[in-house]
């Protein structure tokens, strides 16, 4: 795996750590069909024309179908536009090709995917549908914004034993989704294009047995990003009824020096006229800053010509102050400016092990000498107060104290933060990922001495999916597992996880108590997550 360069711009070594992960999950899209071809394919008639899918047994998928029109040539950077509808019956039996992306790490690896990519993916339980449909689960993938398509995962877990439709989306990523421009704006394509998937699914779902009434849009790390885009939005006002977020709350930042000591703060959200600063810049290196026809310039480019890594990664921050998105997330969640809506929202204890996996080997913590001088960069003057609180000593390396301050700098005081926000006025459900057995769902993840990547960043991702790598569980995962579909599709199918057998999920509230999910007897219990992160610490010392 290439090293990750010392001079990465703010962003650049999040988007590729942040996500080599996505990767790595292939998928399959589903629907009860409302007939079948004399090959005894299903099909079914959507709004555009008829599919055919493919029959599994006790599950079907249809893959690859259109959710609006190829944003090529002239729909370049707009907002998305219906598909053309189509005669005959459309194949449906394999996923479309991912959107255009440059492999994570960069390096000699050969860019992948088009722009004609938005398409959805749909997988639902085989046999009829009970009266007034299924829930709708709507997937949105990570990567940083930059890499990772809806087919990387096969939600059939969630479909069969959560009885749910499920559908995964495509969006556009990168320079091709965000680019932002003063003659353009920055509308942020790529959350426009996940609207429109969910104006699909609202005209759609009821063909394939599920209840457009109840639709949950949910993703993990920049799909929760883009979950979290989605309850502030007013463009995206009715088109989902519950949301659920795994690893990326509206709150979720990294401090300066966090990965790398050359690595800038990251937040994901990003002003306007920053993003269009960036625009006008790559516009003029790309020999396109002629006033007044730039966009044309641009936009009669070959994507060869923008699908690079350098332009990719700067443009990996969603824009608000746009009709999207009027005001930075965060704020507009504190300030009670979000739609009500039932949220489910948690982190990983050790979120921050997977990043800082792919960067000690070049930049590491060998001693208190080396952590302090970590926790100088990172927090300044609060320095010594974070490490009063995360002492080496209290760790078996420096290197795992300093990922668990950033592991709660970061993610989980964010994700309680959000929380607290949202619980005084919807219901509300917070959970902590804490198996530090789970299995590993990289293949090649680096090998660090002293430095076991416990509950990761992405490790629950098995228990929700099925994964290419086919990670092994134990007995007792698999049922912590089966637990977990139980939550997520009961919350889809009613905005409350609980049910009876299964243990008691609180709502969040004052006592500020979260889910713990670890296997084995008595692993699922509520936590005062808060007290033990140190929350009211980083309330006061934002990152």
């Amino acid at each position: 795996m290439p090293k990750v360069r010392p001079s990465s711009r703010p962003g650049e070594v999040l988007c590729a750590l942040l996500l080599a992960l996505l990767t790595l999950v292939a998928a399959t899209g589903a629907a009860p069909a409302n007939g079948a071809d004399d090959s005894g394919r299903p099909v079914v008639d959507t709004d555009h024309g008829p599919v055919r899918g493919r029959a599994h047994g006790t599950y079907a998928t249809f893959d690859g179908i259109p959710y609006a029109a190829p944003p090529t040539g002239p729909l370049r950077w707009r907002l998305p536009v219906p598909a053309a509808p189509w005669k005959g019956v459309r194949d449906a039996g394999a996923p479309s090709g991912s959107c255009a992306q440059v492999p994570v790490f960069g390096g000699d690896g050969k860019a992948t995917g088009s722009e004609d990519c938005l398409y959805v993916n749909v997988t639902t339980p085989t046999g009829r549908a009970p009266h007034g449909g299924r829930p709708v689960m709507v997937w949105i993938h990570g990567g940083g914004f930059t890499v990772g398509s809806g087919s990387d995962y096969r939600p059939e877990p969630l479909a069969v034993r959560g009885d749910a439709m499920v559908v995964t989306v495509n969006y556009r990523l990168g320079i091709f989704g965000f680019f932002g421009h003063p003659e353009l704006g920055a509308p942020d394509f790529g959350i426009a294009d996940q609207q429109a998937a969910l104006r699909w699914v609202r005209a759609n779902a009821a063909r394939f047995g599920g209840d457009p009434g109840r639709v949950t849009v949910f993703g993990e790390s920049a799909g929760a990003l883009s979950t979290c885009a989605h309850l502030t939005s007013p463009t995206a006002a009715g088109l989902f009824h519950r949301a659920a977020l795994q690893s990326g709350a509206c709150m979720t930042a990294f401090p300066r020096g966090s990965m790398t000591p050359t690595l800038p703060a990251y937040e994901p959200f990003v002003p306007r006229e920053r993003v269009e600063a960036a625009g006008t810049a790559a516009a003029r290196g790309l020999g396109c800053d002629r006033p007044g026809d730039a966009l044309a310039c641009l936009r009669g480019l070959d994507t060869g010509r923008l699908l690079t890594a350098d332009l990719m990664q700067a443009f990996s921050g969603v824009a608000y102050g746009n009709a999207l998105l009027p005001e930075r997330p965060d704020r507009a969640l504190e300030g009670g400016r979000f739609h009500r809506v039932p949220v489910l929202q948690g982190s990983n204890l050790d979120e921050m092990r997977l990043f800082l996996g792919f960067t000690l080997k070049d930049f590491p913590i060998r001693d208190e000498r080396e952590y302090r001088a970590r926790l100088a960069l990172s927090y300044g003057e609060a320095a010594g107060a974070v490490e009063a609180l995360y002492p080496a000593a209290k760790y078996p390396t420096p290197a795992l104290a300093w990922a668990a301050s950033l592991s709660d700098a970061s993610f989980t005081c964010g994700a309680l933060r959000a929380d607290r926000a949202l619980a005084g006025r919807v219901p509300t459900y917070g959970y902590r990922f804490d198996d530090r057995n789970a299995p590993h769902i990289m293949p090649g993840l680096p090998v660090v001495e002293g430095f076991p990547y416990g509950a990761a960043h992405g490790f629950e991702l098995p228990y929700l999916f099925t994964m290419p790598t086919d990670p092994p569980l134990s007995a007792a995962q698999r049922e912590l597992s089966a637990t977990m579909l139980g939550y997520w599709t009961r919350f889809a199918r009613t905005g409350d996880p609980n049910s009876a057998g299964a243990p008691a999920w609180p709502r969040y509230d004052a006592s500020e108590r979260a889910l713990s999910l670890s296997p084995g007897a008595g692993g699922i219990k509520p936590v005062d997550a808060a007290a033990e992160h140190h929350c009211d610490f980083w309330a006061a010392h934002r990152v």
